[in-house]
């Protein structure tokens, strides 16, 4: 069963900061998350209930999952630097 992906509206400003190349590969993932919303490279963040993260050269996609309603919550693209604080 597919999961719905919903991307909160400052990911879209996030991707804006993000070189093209891998703005085309950051949308790949995104779509894919659909299918599994736990892919292999995917790691959970401690101290945190429901929240992953995906690799992307040196950004990180920041998301949630809720098994429940079959939901992917997307909340950020950010550079590693910034990503854990």
């Amino acid at each position: 069963m597919k999961y719905r992906v919903e991307v909160h509206r400052s990911v879209y400003k996030d991707l804006d900061r993000v070189p093209a190349h891998y703005v085309s590969r950051i949308k790949q993932i995104l779509q894919a998350l659909q299918e599994d919303p736990r892919p292999p490279g995917v790691k959970k963040l401690r101290g945190q209930e429901n929240t992953y993260r995906l690799r992307v050269g040196p950004y990180r996609i920041l998301y949630d999952i809720n098994d429940a309603e079959k939901r992917v919550y997307v909340h950020a693209v950010v550079h590693r630097r910034e990503a854990y604080r």
